[in-house]
């Protein structure tokens, strides 16, 4: 077993992440995807959407139609499955999710009840190619985002179990194709078993955390009941190449986390990205690990109510130095990217800091297309300090 300081446990993380050194920019979003074998996806547009943003603080001003090419092309790169939530996968771990499209045909429910005429879309999408949800009626029924009409579901049901796969979208509307047409052959063909599947998305998982608990890695992958037993198998028996370590400072009895021995080789060397970090990058996603090593207690604040947020609707956590240094609440209007709050951790100095947080926020607008940046919310010292960084 091998003991590591929080320090130290903190340091793999971020090179696992590729947020520290060249090696991490090496290969541009193809490789970044691999590094990290999931990308969540979510809706929200604030600066860019999370996948756009995740890859921008790794890569810096990758321009955004590269990164959608990267992510959706034909031949497909990648494809859209649920991992720790709705994510963009490399295409080749198609048989890895084998357990869940299993698992989910023997539920035959998710968050809905499928539909009754779900062979109907599914014979639709074999006769017509490629549909979208306006395609097929539409996807909602008219209330909340929730509210999907019957075919929405029908053909959510179909990409869960297998039938079709997303490799692309169009206008942000996934575009559902049958996964034999998408998926290549080779890929289609491989049939794991649940306990293969789980012992290579744990060597996945833990390769890309750096350093990781069993509740990271569980997180990472979502399993429960039979598959988290499975997860439980896999790492006692050694199966998936992550070697027990123990972390000074976290919770739980030596050993208490996992990592792959590649990452315990070499002390992480080289420059640090400083960078605004998307709420749903995987470097922050689970909030737990989040505060556990970075001392950095995060909320998202968008489904709170505006009276009651403290530090804004869509905060983004500063990443300088190796260390969550502080939050910014960005907007844009026009041709400026607006910090409408800015806040530094406790206990750090305006003087010291704030330049980093001008950098990520100057960066940020030369990349989302702003010609300026105003903040309109901060301590005096510290917006000096940003403004200076920015001009």
């Amino acid at each position: 077993m091998t003991d590591l300081t929080a320090d130290e446990a903190r340091k793999i993380i971020l090179r696992a992440q590729g947020l520290v050194g060249a090696d991490g920019r090496r290969g541009g979003v193809h490789a970044m995807l691999r590094r990290l074998g999931a990308v969540q996806l979510d809706t929200i547009s604030v600066l860019a959407r999370s996948h756009e943003l995740v890859s921008y603080a790794r890569l810096g001003a990758v321009t955004r139609p590269k990164v959608e090419r990267a992510y959706w092309h034909n031949p497909a790169q990648s494809f859209e499955y649920w991992c720790h939530a709705a994510c963009i996968l490399p295409i080749e771990h198609w048989p890895l999710y084998s357990f869940r499209r299993r698992a989910f045909r023997e539920r035959r429910y998710r968050w809905h009840e499928v539909p009754d005429h779900v062979d109907k879309l599914l014979q639709q999408v074999r006769d017509e190619g490629p549909l979208t949800t306006a395609d097929v009626g539409g996807g909602k029924k008219g209330g909340p985002w929730w509210d999907w009409s019957d075919n929405k579901i029908g053909l959510e049901w179909l990409l869960d179990i297998g039938e079709i796969a997303c490799t692309r979208r169009v206008g942000w509307r996934r575009v559902y194709d049958l996964a034999e047409r998408v998926v290549p052959a080779d890929l289609l063909a491989e049939d794991l078993t649940d306990e293969e599947c789980i012992v290579r998305l744990a060597r996945i998982a833990g390769v890309a955390l750096g350093v990781a608990t069993r509740g990271d890695l569980v997180d990472f992958i979502r399993v429960k009941g039979r598959h988290a037993e499975l997860l439980d198998k896999v790492l006692a028996g050694g199966a998936a190449g992550l070697v027990p370590v123990h972390v000074a400072g976290w919770p739980g009895k030596a050993p208490n986390a996992w990592a792959a021995p590649e990452a315990l080789a070499e002390v992480p060397r080289g420059r640090h990205r400083t960078t605004l970090v998307s709420p749903f990058d995987s470097l922050i996603w689970h909030r737990g690990r989040t505060e556990r090593a970075f001392g950095f207690a995060y909320t998202l604040e968008l489904y709170v109510p505006r009276h009651k947020r403290v530090h804004g609707y869509f905060t983004m956590p500063v990443l300088a130095g190796g260390r969550l240094i502080g939050r910014v609440d960005p907007a844009r209007e026009g041709g400026t990217l607006v910090a409408r709050q800015v806040s530094l951790e406790p206990g750090l100095s305006p003087a010291r800091w704030g330049p980093a947080v001008g950098d990520a926020l100057r960066e940020a607008a030369e990349w989302v297309g702003c010609d300026s940046v105003r903040v309109e919310r901060a301590e005096p010292a510290l917006a000096s300090a940003i403004l200076s960084a920015t001009v």
